[in-house]
């Protein structure tokens, strides 16, 4: 990708000078970056239809693709780590502006955001069972009431 003269390919360049790995065929980034485009891609443009149309599956499969892109960069991140640490291999150039800035501030965003829409599922889905909850009691009661009468 980085030898294209697209903005695309352009991109993937400025961005390899912050991982290297993207310009290697690192197995574990092509593997990674076919998931994201494959899987978390598509399924992320079915969530936000199902946000727009309010459809009652979107908890759901927003945690589900919130998750997998939060373990994912987790993965990215640990891997990185590792070979850093354990094998004392730097995917990233010296200067801080491409760790900070491009490494680790553009990947924190794909821990933040799904994050924020990871929690928001959970709790819309507590609050789901919660309601049917309060309904299956209140049901309940009722019943023993005409019972009784």
């Amino acid at each position: 990708m980085a030898g294209m003269p697209d903005l695309f390919g352009q991109m993937w360049k400025e961005y390899s000078w912050s991982d290297s790995r993207y310009l290697t065929s690192d197995a574990f980034v092509l593997c990674m970056e076919t998931v994201t485009a494959f899987l978390w891609g598509p399924l992320s443009w079915c969530v936000a239809l199902m946000v727009t149309s309010q459809h009652p599956l979107r908890h759901p499969l927003q945690g589900l693709v919130s998750l997998g892109q939060i373990y994912g960069d987790v993965l990215y991140f640990a891997t990185s780590m590792f070979d850093h640490y354990y094998k004392g291999i730097t995917y990233c150039r010296p200067e801080a502006y491409y760790f900070w800035g491009y490494y680790f501030f553009l990947n924190f965003i794909w821990i933040v955001i799904p994050g924020y829409f990871l929690y928001d599922s959970f709790a819309a889905t507590a609050r789901a069972f919660q309601a049917q909850e309060r309904e299956s009691k209140r049901q309940q009661l009722n019943g023993s009431v005409k019972k009784s009468s």
